[in-house]
């Protein structure tokens, strides 16, 4: 099992940027992919980007490419959300995820049960 920290959100005006950070505890060398999702209220947690735990793969919802970079440091075991230009739509609670399963398919990495192990969430809110 992988225990997950976030950090990092909090309110930001539109256009403006935000760093999530996860630190991730525990099994990490059994982590196939860290992804990012997020859930805004009363709707489903949707994925927003991912990236390889051992490659430089990197993956992302089409409403956040070119505005957001999700990169790793294995030393520190800990992967980032750099969040550029953001706009109200963008606001929610965002969760960190680990996967233990190997996957193929760019579907298969933003499904939710893909991943095994969730941080707590950090809440995100971009005023307009």
């Amino acid at each position: 099992q992988v225990q997950l920290v976030e950090s990092g959100g909090g309110l930001v005006q539109a256009g403006g940027s935000l760093r999530l950070s996860c630190a991730a505890s525990g099994r990490t060398s059994s982590t196939y992919a860290m992804g990012w999702f997020r859930q805004a209220p009363g709707k489903e947690r949707e994925f927003v980007a991912a990236i390889g735990w051992s490659t430089s793969n990197t993956y992302y919802t089409d409403s956040v490419k070119g505005r957001f970079t999700i990169s790793r440091d294995n030393a520190k075991n800990t992967v980032y959300l750099q969040m550029s230009s953001l706009n109200p739509e963008d606001t929610g609670v965002y969760y960190c995820a680990a996967s233990r399963n190997p996957f193929f398919t760019f579907a298969a990495i933003q499904r939710v049960l893909q991943y095994n192990d969730w941080g707590q969430g950090t809440q995100v809110t971009v005023s307009s």
